[in-house]
């Protein structure tokens, strides 16, 4: 998972890079890359592609697109930042989401954490008037479809390799992506091809470290190590994109932080006491 934080970190500065283009023309040619390597991949180890649980393959990569296609959009219209901090909601939504669709166990004390992460969001909106209503909405409905798409990864586990889990993200996002585009294309130009590329590269990276993890471990642990990306996103959007925060909006990062962190490290703590007990 920090592996794939990192790879994720250097493609949202290239999705930011794009900003000009329409969100689902990027989403496009991501897809287009990941479903090449993916099925050569697939072919190349003799993999069947399209698995055996087709019901929850399709339901990851459905969700999945719609997680992107927010995610993307996000990250193109406000701040690196709080794009990033609002979409790694995603954590909360896996967690909560998991006690109904693969039956982990949220111990009450984490729904405390949530609410305190949920809370700095709330701040951040606040403080930050650079983030529509519109934007935030995009962004949380991002993070529900990215949990739901973990979700069925982890309900996947046993029985798909994690190149199935991936093919059937580009599969699902492709023909959606290519309509939109068709009607509304704006032709990249220059470094946008070179922005274009890595974005499809550290994806993919990103995507088969992320689904490795979510495959081998509990859920609401792993999730929670996304949110390292925020430090990488405040560091990307300060140096490279000039994106300065008044005090109060690094304040709200910090509460959705601090939230995330107690949630990951009250596991160990507990899990430490449970072993010498």
């Amino acid at each position: 998972m920090l592996l794939a934080g990192f790879f994720f970190a250097i493609m949202n500065v290239c999705v930011k890079y794009v900003s000009h283009l329409p969100t689902l023309e990027v989403v496009l040619f991501r897809s287009v890359f990941s479903l090449i390597v993916t099925y050569y991949l697939l072919r190349k180890k003799d993999i069947p592609p399209l698995g055996k649980n087709i019901t929850t393959l399709t339901l990851r990569g459905i969700a999945g697109c719609l997680g992107l296609i927010g995610s993307f959009y996000t990250l193109q219209h406000i701040p690196l930042a709080s794009a990033v901090t609002i979409n790694y909601l995603s954590p909360f939504f896996t967690a909560i989401l998991g006690i109904f669709i693969v039956k982990q166990k949220v111990r009450p004390i984490q729904f405390f954490y949530f609410a305190i992460s949920i809370t700095g969001v709330i701040l951040l909106k606040g403080f930050d008037f650079r983030i529509s209503t519109l934007d935030l909405i995009i962004g949380l409905g991002a993070a529900f479809f990215a949990g739901l798409a973990y979700n069925m990864i982890a309900k996947a586990k046993n029985d798909e390799h994690p190149l199935v889990i991936i093919f059937y993200f580009p599969l699902l996002t492709i023909p959606f992506a290519a309509i939109y585009s068709l009607y509304h294309w704006v032709h990249p130009v220059g470094t946008d091809w070179f922005y274009l590329l890595l974005i499809g590269i550290f994806t993919q990276l990103a995507q088969y470290y992320m689904t490795l993890s979510y495959q081998t471990a509990n859920l609401a642990k792993v999730a929670s190590l996304n949110y390292l990306g925020v430090i990488y996103a405040l560091g990307f959007g300060y140096f490279l994109f000039n994106e300065g925060f008044n005090t109060m909006s690094i304040i709200a990062i910090a509460i959705i932080l601090t939230g995330v962190f107690l949630n990951l490290f009250d596991q160990r703590i507990l899990a430490k006491f449970r072993s010498k007990g």
